[in-house]
């Protein structure tokens, strides 16, 4: 059976000065990377790259990061949202950058989560998420809806469960949770040819969805790869560059 799949992995290098964090993502649609330097409690650089993208305006977001700098460290992956517009991003490398400064908060030296979501029926399937390779998550959901299990049940991904999750759950359990929100209705993406839409959507919900760009952000067609039944190649190109902190520092603006 068709699933979409998901990898990230982070990994990072600090001593009482600061330190950095290398973090990528890899699944059906994409592939980032994003390098993180902080000093003194706070982010001083940030670095994307975009390996495989689905649209030609993508790599144009990676420069955005770098609005983050400035922002103190923070255990809760989603503060990014609270420094800068979340809509002026790439949206994936923008997830991938605020798990990088939890990481980097937290004092932590590596995470990696796995996500699937087998290919829906009349609508259903399950999302499943791994952290450092124990399974943590395991819903039944219905387009955006998680029917299940308590106390996720009824939970509409859509709307507004960024707030229910962190003001529910505990802290590492909603880093998971909104993990796997954005892979169970991503994955909805599978159930369409979208090499036949031959640009980004004018929804401004990111960088290369805005009004002024969508027209001309192309669909890169054959970007999407089938992970189904390898995911053991998922993020294999990067593991040299992901534990290689030996080269300088990010250069600052």
């Amino acid at each position: 059976m068709q699933r979409f799949r998901r990898r990230i992995e982070l990994a990072g290098h600090q001593d009482v000065q600061g330190g950095q964090v290398r973090a990528v993502l890899e699944d059906d649609f994409h592939h980032f990377r994003v390098a993180l330097e902080h000093r003194g409690g706070g982010v001083t650089a940030v670095r994307g790259e975009t390996p495989r993208h689905p649209f030609t305006a993508c790599p144009g977001a990676a420069p955005e990061l770098n609005r983050l700098a400035g922002m103190r460290l923070d255990g809760i992956a989603n503060s990014v949202t609270l420094h800068t517009d979340a809509t002026r991003q790439c949206t994936h490398m923008f997830d991938l950058a605020g798990l990088a400064i939890a990481l980097a908060a937290r004092g932590d030296r590596y995470r990696r989560y796995d996500i699937e979501v087998p290919r829906h029926v009349d609508g259903c399937s399950h999302a499943r998420l791994w952290r450092d390779g124990a399974p943590v998550l395991d819903w039944e959901v219905d387009g955006s809806t998680i029917l299940g299990p308590a106390p996720y049940a009824g939970v509409d991904m859509r709307k507004g469960m960024a707030r229910w999750a962190l003001g529910t759950l505990p802290a590492e359990e909603a880093e998971a949770a909104l993990v796997l929100r954005r892979c169970a209705l991503i994955s909805l993406g599978r159930l369409k040819d979208i090499d036949q839409e031959p640009h980004a959507h004018l929804t401004g919900r990111c960088y290369a969805q805005q009004p002024e760009r969508a027209l001309q952000a192309i669909r890169i067609v054959g970007s999407t790869w089938d992970f189904s039944a390898r995911p053991q190649a998922l993020c294999l190109d990067d593991q040299a560059w992901l534990r290689d902190f030996s080269d300088s520092p990010l250069p600052t603006p």
